[in-house]
């Protein structure tokens, strides 16, 4: 039996996971945006090496 004072510190830690979560896949895509620049030969390369990845420079933190 789950009371209804007992689920929001549940919802509570969903939401804070899914949060850190977040902020972890957003960093995972900067470094890789950076790397593929990094190593890209021009900038027609490294947009296409960038859709490859499936990642859109307009949506990458930093970027």
């Amino acid at each position: 039996m789950t009371l209804a004072h007992e689920a929001a510190p549940t919802v509570g830690r969903i939401a804070a996971a899914r949060e850190i979560e977040s902020m972890h896949n957003a960093e995972q895509c900067h470094r890789a945006a950076r790397t593929v620049a990094d190593h890209a030969a021009d900038a027609t390369d490294c947009l296409r090496l960038l859709e490859m990845l499936g990642l859109d420079p307009a949506t990458v933190k930093g970027f």
